[in-house]
């Protein structure tokens, strides 16, 4: 005989053929606070619903293949879910919904962490710690992790410009390309950068900026990464081009810079510097600035509110994904600007809201090329593990959960901050 129970809150239905176990009550009890949106889960003891009013929120699905999800769920919480995702233990419909959904429920998120959860977080916090330092050998190591995988991959799912951060889409029609071009141009216009000027890139990626820049302007450019394969593809690319004579790839950490330059350039490197040497990176970019520059810095961000918290845990991207990475907070970057440089900070452009149609833009592209990434050799676990990280964050930045902006920096002598309004 089949039973049928109705909550209020919480619960809203649930029809089974065996009686939930110990750790599916335990993760049940936390959905229960559950108050914004709907999550339907389909589980062999039956389905069931948690949340509130669905007009209010997302509607969101959960298909467990094998009940050791809810174990890895409770003891692991969130890198507990994102393992056994990359498992196969569980699918979605829509894993950006299903993302969304306890973004809008934060208390629910908050709670999963909690209990044997603090524990294996408090750990891994630890062993982050001890192993993913941003020294000059520590970043070279965490920085290979991820963007030397090969660049046959990155091919397959970024767009022809190699831009691999956030565009700016001027319209609902622009591609992913024009969106990256039109992010490069803001950079230039911003910086006023001219034909006698000597431009630094810190983290120069696979030589995006680098070819628009050349393209646009007849100024010097030095461009730097850390990563092996981006500075063989980079220096390739740019020789190709015929810009040889302008623009240099170098293979040098930033702590090791030395020169003057008249801009500074850094895009979505500073990810990668890491909370502790913040100060040592802006007292960088001030020391190779020259009396009058200017320095552009593209920055993942996260909220003010939540940093102190975060600076305190460990998360899926800076252990699956990104090791040794750190996303700043605004305040983080105005407050380790003030320790040691000179810099003003002169102008901010939050623009994260692009970045969530970004990677949707790439996430597509992974999809549509899912054979030939096969066929390069990355199987279904390193599939389903970068669908889920895309997801991931195009939920963050589709819920503001975190932003994405332009912090523009001037020296004391530059006039450019002359150009925007008090």
């Amino acid at each position: 005989m089949t039973e049928q129970a109705t909550e209020k809150m919480g619960t809203i239905s649930t029809t089974g053929k065996k009686s939930p176990g110990f750790f599916e009550n335990i993760l049940f009890r936390q959905l229960e606070h559950s108050q914004t949106g709907i999550l339907s889960i389909k589980t062999q003891a039956g389905p069931k619903e948690f949340g509130g009013e669905a007009p209010h929120g997302i509607l969101a699905d959960l298909q467990i293949h094998k009940p050791d999800f809810f174990r890895k769920a409770c003891l692991g919480g969130s890198l507990g879910v994102a393992d056994s995702y990359a498992e196969g233990d569980w699918d979605t419909s829509d894993l950006v919904a299903f993302f969304r959904f306890f973004l809008q429920n934060q208390k629910v998120m908050d709670g999963m962490e909690n209990g044997w959860a603090t524990l294996l977080n408090k750990f891994a916090r630890w062993a982050y710690l001890l192993g993913q330092k941003n020294t000059i050998q520590g970043s070279r190591k965490n920085i290979s992790l991820h963007y030397d995988l090969g660049n046959d991959f990155y091919e397959l799912m970024l767009d022809p410009t190699m831009t691999y951060s956030c565009g700016i889409f001027e319209s609902e029609n622009s591609t992913l390309e024009e969106a990256s071009l039109a992010k490069y141009d803001r950079i230039i216009d911003q910086l006023k950068i001219e034909a006698h000027h000597h431009v630094l890139e810190i983290g120069c990626g696979w030589g995006g900026f680098a070819e628009r820049l050349a393209q646009r302007t007849e100024a010097k450019l030095t461009a730097t990464t850390i990563s092996d394969e981006q500075f063989k593809y980079a220096e390739n690319r740019i020789n190709k081009l015929g810009f040889g004579e302008r623009i240099s790839i170098v293979k040098q950490d930033y702590r090791n810079l030395s020169g003057q330059f008249d801009r500074v350039v850094s895009i979505e490197m500073i990810e990668a510097v890491g909370h502790e040497y913040l100060p040592t990176y802006f007292s960088k970019i001030a020391d190779l600035l020259s009396t009058e520059g200017a320095a552009m810095i593209q920055a993942i961000t996260m909220p003010d509110h939540r940093y102190s918290q975060y600076l305190k845990e460990v998360d899926y991207i800076r252990t699956r994904v990104f090791p040794g990475s750190n996303v700043p907070s605004i305040s983080a970057m105005v407050e380790a600007v003030a320790q040691k440089s000179d810099l003003r900070p002169t102008n901010i452009f939050d623009f994260g809201y692009h970045y969530a149609r970004t990677l949707r833009e790439w996430r597509l592209r992974f999809l549509e090329n899912e054979d030939k990434i096969a066929r390069l050799g990355y199987d279904e676990h390193f599939r389903r593990s970068w669908v889920y990280y895309l997801c991931y964050c195009e939920a963050g930045f589709e819920e503001g959960y975190t932003g994405d902006v332009h912090f523009l920096l001037t020296k004391p002598a530059c006039n450019l901050a002359k150009g925007f309004p008090l």
